[in-house]
């Protein structure tokens, strides 16, 4: 049963498409996905909304009677539990997002040369991103306030955060030069993993006989060629 021609015509296309490629050089990949991801990356850094960030900062204060060293470890401890469940929940009223927003949107900081926990908050809106911040450290100095007669070290507000004035992301410049060196990379592994292509093929040529090694009409004793007595008979 034969294919009628409407059957046939797609394969037409599928073969200037499979020529067009064959006649592209081999590394056309790499500048394909250079383009793709400069693309990728500017389109980002465009339409992508910008984020804010803000910080405020607390200290560790140890008691009178407690070592003073014993502040910069519980800094190291407060600074553990500002991202826990319990700080989020008492500061999701004031920072105005849900528990489950602000696990992506706080951040701490602790050093391990100072007893100082730095608060970072996080939104698309500068206002927010202060408010976030502001929040979730006041709500970490309360509950160690609620333990400082038993550990002996309190917290204290060190820097309020404020409203930033620049987002800190995305950067057009950053996004698109991300963008251009993730299509190289992606261009070089292609150029690895593809198989090679075959465009001519090597055919061994067998010589032939030479005008002198051919056999010619053998000669008989009177001078006669074999084909000549053979037209006699």
């Amino acid at each position: 049963m034969t294919e009628s021609p409407e059957q046939q015509r797609p394969v037409v296309p599928r073969r200037r498409l499979r020529t067009a490629l064959t006649r592209l050089p081999q590394w056309w990949p790499l500048p394909a996905c250079v383009l793709l991801g400069t693309v990728s990356g500017l389109s980002y850094g465009l339409l992508a909304s910008p984020q804010y960030e803000a910080t405020s900062y607390a200290m560790a204060v140890a008691e009178e009677e407690t070592n003073p060293a014993a502040a910069l470890g519980f800094a190291q401890s407060y600074g553990r539990l500002v991202t826990s469940d319990a700080t989020l929940s008492y500061a999701q009223g004031a920072a105005g997002e849900p528990l489950h927003a602000l696990r992506g949107q706080v951040r701490s900081e602790t050093s391990p040369d100072s007893p100082m926990i730095a608060v970072t908050g996080t939104s698309d809106q500068p206002g927010k991103a202060a408010d976030i911040a502001n929040a979730v450290i006041e709500a970490v100095i309360v509950s160690s306030g609620h333990v400082s007669k038993d550990t002996g070290v309190k917290l204290i507000k060190f820097t309020h955060a404020m409203k930033p004035d620049q987002p800190v992301s995305p950067s057009v410049p950053l996004g698109t030069a991300v963008g251009t060196a993730a299509g190289g990379l992606l261009g070089g592994l292609v150029l690895l993993v593809r198989p090679r292509r075959t465009d001519w093929s090597v055919s061994a040529q067998v010589p032939g006989p030479t005008a002198a090694e051919v056999p010619g009409p053998s000669a008989t004793e009177d001078g006669s060629t074999a084909e000549g007595r053979e037209l006699v008979r």
